[in-house]
């Protein structure tokens, strides 16, 4: 131990010789030069191994006093502790991090309550005629772990210990496993509910709620990219990635159903429906026919239900507030009885209204439904003293709905008929192993996003609300108990406690820096350049993925996100784009060596005969991967900012 901070302590000592060798001359240096100082150093002794905040906390301290003390020596101290005490303030009084505690103790339940054993079993079987289908399910596996926890090492770990024996038992190659395991387990922190963007949003004054939505889609499509990479590898080179052979394939029937498709037919439906009508056999309950029959049936129920609610939606009728405003703006010219005219310019005498109403019980032609536009003239042309029910009469008129609805609703069709034709008892086995593992896990993922990104909750209800959801998934399968709480109370204390002081040091790091003019400093150099915002784009982007070697993301953002956030109204650059960039490029964090957590959380439950060197090649593809999506989301920012444009226009 004596021996690490020797050597640290001489590495520090080296680096300040160097900034002094480097830097101008004591009589030309500012407080600015400080300031790049006090930077170097931070990330130096980062990279050496000491702790991050408590880092962050004592630089910020020691060189916020050196700025003070050349204002004002007899209050540096003061001003020291002042600074100190508001920032802490500040962060403990910050809404938005509530949610990351909460989060976290969602994701630690869900890890503790053992679902991801059943959900790659079923997953792996589900893909079974993919190439590389071991792989594929690994990577969607470790997306839906990781996204329902967020903790990257738990997950690289777990499906470590899961899924790379039985993949180095198919034959796959070590490369290809270590990469899809790394790989996907790191989507964790770019697909919400991701702590990173929360972290983010807290640090850049963008919204959570705008964050989680446009990260949905970028990370979904990262995920589509690894999933076609794999497949393309084992497509055209099978002995890194053995097909699934049919013994393996093979999954066992209930005796009930297999009298069904041995006697009557294989297909779901014809088979129990055939079985209902009276061909079963005596020993087949009726009661199990009919509960597999529902089972089957789900689908098509909630392809049901989603397309009506959608068509509820799209013809619901005019509000009538709104026809009110709109008969009352109409009304207004009429009552004074003045028209305004374009050619005049002013104002002209009405028109005499030549049509007269239809007497009380004559013959009306039959009119089509009213769109939503002649709904709206009709509202506008009802008089103002008419009764509230004749001003209303056509707003309350249903819609018809739109063709796009229409297109949806055949391909829906089609694809049920074609799902249904093929559907099995062997795939309605593997379908119940699906509703027992993934449903229950997408269906509470699904409703915290979709509580949080549709505004019905705040992130931090929504967090409450997914704990809540944690509890009740661990006591439905029986995890839930003394031991299992005890663990994910003090795990979520510590990473809360750690994700805290984080903060904290950040604040009293970027008030230093600030106060000593290295931000300013920085801007005018980055101004002189004369960049364009594409060159600004570029570069920002160049530095963040270096920056992913040696440092892992917390640092990247609490550090340095405070340099490049200042720098964007320049380059008009919409920080929450540049946030979703930024959420892409630190998947680098954890894939770049040397500083790969998710290598090193691999090499800890491998096998002794898998090498470090051979984890690192597995995931360079991956890390050119992920560069890829960079370009793609910055050639089409619609992959990102379309959702919250959408919602929240």
């Amino acid at each position: 131990m004596r021996k690490e901070v020797w050597f640290g302590l001489t590495i520090m000592a080296m680096v300040v010789l160097a900034a002094f060798i480097l830097l101008p001359s004591p009589s030309e240096m500012t407080n600015g030069h400080l300031g790049l100082l006090m930077l170097a150093l931070v990330v130096v002794a980062i990279m050496l191994g000491f702790p991050t905040a408590f880092t962050l906390m004592g630089m910020g301290m020691v060189f916020a006093w050196i700025a003070y003390r050349s204002q004002n020596p007899g209050l540096a101290v003061q001003q020291t502790l002042d600074l100190m005490v508001q920032r802490t303030y500040s962060v403990m009084s910050n809404d938005v991090l509530i949610s990351i505690p909460l989060f976290v103790f969602m994701g630690y339940l869900i890890e503790r309550a053992n679902l991801i054993e059943k959900l790659f079993k079923s997953m792996h079987l589900a893909t079974a005629r993919l190439p590389g289908s071991l792989a594929v399910a690994t990577i969607i596996t470790c997306a839906i772990f990781a996204t329902a926890t967020g903790i990257v090492g738990a997950v690289v770990t777990l499906m470590g210990l899961l899924a790379l024996p039985a993949m180095l038992r198919a034959g796959y190659s070590v490369q290809i496993s270590a990469g899809a395991i790394t790989a996907g387990g790191c989507l964790g922190i770019l697909i919400p509910p991701s702590v990173m963007l929360i972290v983010y949003g807290a640090t850049a004054g963008v919204s959570v709620v705008k964050l989680y939505a446009g990260a949905f889609f970028p990370g979904l499509m990262l995920a589509g990219l690894y999933i076609v990479y794999v497949v393309i590898l084992a497509k055209f080179k099978p002995h890194l990635a053995p097909p699934m052979s049919a013994e393996d394939r093979l999954v066992p029937l209930p005796p009930a159903t297999q009298v069904v498709a041995t006697s009557i037919s294989n297909n779901v439906l014809s088979g129990l429906l055939g079985a209902i009508k009276g061909k079963r056999n005596a020993a087949v309950p009726l009661s199990v026919l009919l509960r597999e029959l529902l089972i089957g049936l789900l689908p098509l129920i909630a392809v049901v239900l989603i397309m009506g609610a959608i068509f509820f939606k799209v013809t619901a009728p005019i509000p009538v507030q709104a026809a009110d405003e709109v008969v009352e703006m109409g009304g207004s010219s009429f009552d004074s009885g003045e028209v305004v005219t374009e050619e005049s310019g002013g104002l002209a005498e009405p028109e005499p209204v030549t049509e007269e109403l239809p007497e009380v019980g004559a013959t009306a032609e039959l009119t089509p439904p009213p769109t939503q536009e002649t709904a709206v003239d009709a509202a506008v042309e009802a008089p103002a003293d008419a009764p509230a029910a004749v001003q209303t009469a056509a707003a309350q008129e249903r819609q018809p709905a739109p063709n796009s609805f229409w297109v949806a609703l055949v391909s829906c069709a089609v694809a049920l008929a074609i799902f249904y034709a093929y559907f099995s008892f062997v795939r309605l086995e593997i379908f119940k192993m699906l509703l027992g593992s993934f449903f229950p896990l997408a269906l509470m993922i699904l409703a915290v996003l979709g509580s949080i990104v549709f505004g019905l909750a705040t992130p931090t209800e929504a967090a409450a609300m997914g704990s809540l959801g944690g509890l009740i998934l661990a006591a439905a399968y029986r995890r839930l108990n003394m031991t299992v709480m005890r663990e994910s109370v003090y795990l979520t204390a510590k990473t809360s406690a750690m994700v805290c002081w984080l903060f904290v040091g950040s604040s009293i790091f970027s008030a230093a820096f600030a106060l000593l003019g290295g931000q300013e400093l920085i801007n005018t150099w980055v101004l002189s350049l004369d960049m364009t915002p594409v060159q600004f784009m570029i570069l920002a982007q160049v530095v963040i993925f270096l920056l992913g070697w040696p440092l892992e993301w917390t640092e990247i953002i609490v550090i340095f996100m405070p340099i490049f956030i200042p720098l964007l109204p320049h380059f008009n650059i919409d920080p929450l784009f540049f946030g979703l960039l930024v959420a892409l490029n630190l998947q680098t964090a954890f894939l770049s060596p040397p500083v790969a957590m998710a290598a090193f959380y691999l090499k800890g439950v491998s096998p002794p005969h898998v090498t470090l060197n051979q984890i690192f090649a597995g995931m360079l593809p991956f890390m050119g991967i992920q560069v890829f999506a960079i370009f793609l989301l910055y050639q089409f920012p619609a992959i990102g900012l379309w959702l919250p444009q959408v919602l929240y226009k």
